[in-house]
């Protein structure tokens, strides 16, 4: 009975992430909601600092949960960056997880406040947060590609005015690769055969607009792109198919697989500013991640299989870097759970903060 009872638990250890990080939103959005108003007659560069490391505070307790609370080994190859540059992250996408991974090399490099993503268009319809993220310097856009460029432009700029640090992720694929959608792995070979591009195995054909949108407005402000490759480990069936990667849930609540991630940096000189040809060598760079995830999944020598080329350094996170934003925020939660009148604000915010959020998106939409 007793282990039963311990199994029944350590199964759905999801609960606590979940708990924490939904039970937390409404104290974080009414933390930023009153620095919005407080801010609201000073310079946008004194809005976006505090607003940047308020975001800090809630990724960072985001992050207590990985790895440490999962047990997942996380491996970095290639280019390891510390110190904080401007920069667009480009990544292969194929799970939830992926905007995690994005947040574990940020956070070496003190940039976890700086992190702002460009979002497929149906997450603004989150609760709380799909108004925030809006806020913050995330991009709603379709994955037909067919996004507002002028509000893109509008806003990086405004970033740029106030001298904002930049770490934008792009997931050029527009979609997660999962080997189980073969249609639409299908369309995406058949679309680059079209063009006369390479056909790409373990990624999608990958779509310029937004990468080049971000990066000729934001190429005077850049340091660099970070060209990122991320393989997770134990998603290879006994038939030696690749599997579906683990998606956030499965992260939290079943064994952690190892995660491999491979840096590539480049310098913004090294990257051409024309559209033609930069969806060339947009295209080129994922070749260079196809090969690399082909060596590491289906390679025939098993020395060579489960690992990216040269020495590899596991990603290991202080929790004096992420546990105090935990206690942070879950004691001001709990504590406003513990009066009547904070209960009544927390039920409030959800309502009526869900209710405005999304109103907000409609008309910006």
């Amino acid at each position: 009975m007793l282990l039963s009872l311990v199994l029944h638990m350590y199964s759905m250890r999801c609960v606590l992430p979940a708990a924490v990080l939904l039970g937390t939103a409404p104290t974080y959005v009414l933390a930023w909601g009153a620095w919005r108003l407080l801010s609201a007659f000073l310079p946008s560069r004194f809005y976006q600092a505090v607003d940047d490391r308020l975001y800090c505070v809630y990724q960072s307790m985001l992050m207590y949960f990985f790895p440490k609370y999962t047990g997942g080994l996380i491996l970095l190859y290639g280019d390891l960056p510390k110190n904080k540059e401007n920069i667009i992250y480009l990544a292969n996408h194929q799970s939830t997880v992926d905007w995690i991974i994005a947040d574990i090399l940020a956070i070496r490099q003190n940039a976890l406040g700086h992190v702002r993503y460009v979002l497929k268009d149906g997450l603004k319809w989150l609760p709380l947060y799909g108004c925030y993220f809006s806020q913050h310097g995330g991009i709603y856009v379709k994955r037909s590609a067919k996004f507002d460029e002028k509000e893109m432009r509008k806003k990086l700029q405004r970033y740029m005015n106030a001298q904002t640090p930049m770490y934008l992720v792009i997931f050029p694929e527009g979609t997660r690769y999962n080997p189980e959608l073969t249609k639409v792995i299908s369309a995406s070979q058949t679309f680059a055969a079209k063009e006369g591009l390479a056909v790409l195995k373990h990624v999608l054909t990958p779509r310029i607009k937004a990468t080049h949108v971000a990066f000729d407005s934001l190429k005077n402000y850049l340091d660099a792109i970070y060209d990122v490759t991320v393989a997770f480990e134990g998603t290879v069936d006994d038939k030696g198919q690749r599997k579906e990667a683990p998606s956030m849930a499965e992260f939290l609540c079943k064994e952690c697989p190892k995660i491999h991630i491979h840096i590539d940096r480049i310098d913004r000189k090294d990257v051409p500013e024309e559209q033609a040809c930069m969806r060339r060598w947009l295209h080129e760079r994922f070749e260079i991640k196809d090969k690399l995830l082909i060596e590491f999944y289906d390679s025939l020598d098993p020395e060579r299989r489960n690992k990216f080329p040269g020495e590899s350094v596991n990603s290991k996170l202080s929790l004096k870097k992420t546990l105090p934003s935990f206690l942070i925020l879950s004691g001001l939660t709990a504590g406003m759970l513990m009066t009547e009148a904070g209960r009544k604000l927390y039920v409030k915010t959800w309502i009526y903060g869900t209710l405005i959020g999304c109103l907000w998106v409609s008309i910006k939409a």
